[in-house]
Order: C-alpha cells, then structure tokens, then sequence
C-alpha cells in the first residue's frame, strides 16, 4: 500500500476492534489498517516472551505496510511486549516510528472514576500476571487501591457467541463475586481486555448498584488523538484519505462473521499468512 500511510491497530484477534471503533469516531479522517492474529490467539495464557516475539512480528509488517505509527490494542501484548519493543528494538528498527499500547492511556485517567479510592481490573491471565495496571496505576494515583481478576473462560465465550446467553452467566457472576471479595470497597471495575465490552450489559446485571464499568475504547481513542495534537510531525506522516483495511491470520469468512459484532459494521479482510522461517 505505497499510496497511503495508515495507522496500524493490532490485536490477537477480534477485540481491537472495539479500540479501533472509538478511534474512528474520534480520528475519522486517518487510514486504518486493522490486524487480528486470531491463527495465534489467544495470546493471555501464553508466556511473555512468546507474545513479545508474535507482536513484535506484527510491529514489523505493520511497518513494512507503510505505517508510522502502530497502536497494540491488546492488553496482553501492551502488558507483554510493548515495554520491550519501545525500549529495546525501536531505536533499531527507526527511531521515528512510534508504537503505543492500551494501558498508559486507561491508568492515567482511571484514578479519577473512583470514589471509594478502590478500583477493580478484570483481564486475561496475562495481563493479571504482569501487574502492569497495578504497577501504572501507583504512579499517577499512589493512593488507589488496586485489586485484579484473571477471567480466562470470558475470552473464550465472547468468540465462541456464547457471551450474552445463559450460559455465560456462571463464569460471569464467578468473576465478580471473587474481584468484589478482595476488595468490598471497589466502585470502579475497568474491562482489562478488549474483548470484555461484549459482557458489559451481562456484567452490569449481576453487579450491586453504585459500581461503575469502565471500558477501554473510548480513553484510548481521546488519548490518542491528544497524542497526535502533540505530535504534528507524526500526524503528518499518517494519510487521511478515509480508507479502512482488515487483515486476520486465520480464515477470512470466519473473522468477517465476527467481526462485525465487535466493530459494529459488516468489513472483509484480507489473509495474512506469516512467512516460515
């Protein structure tokens, strides 16, 4: 794609594209390039240096594609790999590009929802493991308590169109009575994953009143357009021509019949195969 130089959105599979809707709301003039891993995913239950080595394969075809600028809206790989890929492999890949994640942005405002001072994180296995949110959110607000819940059936049921029947309802209320038992003061519960925004209706039936559910799209796409008021030359550097371009890992037919779901319109993307080494 010579002619434009899109944004790059990356997740292990469908859920970026909650991220990547509230982006286009907020940015809607830029070029998207979306890609899901799904031949790979999930990435949560996988170690940290196996998600490094996939996103940072991702990070470098996104470059490859014309984009400056690529934004990791995965949880487990801005938990796993960003840190590493920021620090360690770009100033060797280009300096000049950029690659963003999904929890600076959430940490540096979640403080400011709760009231209690008791805040709640509900992710995949991965991101629990990696204290990441507990670690970023001590350094903006010290004086939040922060307690976590790892819910590995939730993924699972959301891609397999089981998230708003019956049947989600045990591992569900299972996960909220367990995060709400650590911490009874807890009046903020943040969807540490992408992927739990389908749950949300589920999750608010079974919570008691007066806690909030914070998601993630809507922060991450208002931080990046800050970031990109902040950073003219970059912003330069990515086309507006409108166009939106989806790729996944697995089978085409079956990403499309999901992915509309989570994006909220129907799309049709393109195969992806990674090259054997």
């Amino acid at each position: 794609m010579p002619e434009i130089r899109p944004i790059g959105v990356f997740d292990s599979g469908y859920g970026g594209l909650t991220i990547l809707k509230e982006i286009i709301q907020q940015l809607p003039g830029y070029d998207y390039l979306y890609m899901g891993d799904n031949a790979r995913a999930p990435y949560g239950p996988r170690s940290f240096d196996t998600v490094y080595q996939y996103t940072l394969e991702a990070v470098h075809w996104f470059f490859s594609q014309g984009c400056e600028l690529v934004v990791l809206a995965c949880n487990t790989a801005s938990a796993k790999a960003l840190r590493t890929i920021q620090q360690r492999d770009l100033p060797h890949i280009n300096p000049n590009k950029r690659v963003l994640g999904v929890i600076r942005p959430t940490t540096e405002v979640i403080g400011s929802y709760t009231k209690t001072g008791s805040v709640g994180i509900l992710g995949t296995v991965g991101t629990v493991a990696s204290e990441s949110y507990p670690i970023e959110i001590a350094k903006f607000f010290p004086s939040v308590k922060v307690s976590q819940e790892a819910c590995p059936m939730w993924v699972p049921l959301i891609e397999n169109d089981e998230y708003d029947k019956a049947g989600a309802d045990y591992f569900v209320k299972q996960h909220l009575q367990q995060i709400l038992a650590k911490d009874p003061a807890i009046d903020t519960l943040l969807l540490g994953c992408t992927h739990y925004p389908l749950l949300l209706e589920k999750i608010k039936l079974f919570l008691p009143p007066g806690i909030q559910v914070v998601a993630q799209g809507e922060i991450v796409a208002k931080s990046l357009a800050h970031y990109l008021q902040r950073h003219p030359g970059l912003a330069s550097h990515c086309t507006q021509n409108g166009k939106r371009i989806f790729y996944t890992t697995d089978a085409t037919a079956d990403f499309d019949a999901h992915a509309t779901r989570f994006f909220g319109e129907r799309i049709q993307s393109h195969h992806l195969e990674w090259s054997k080494k």
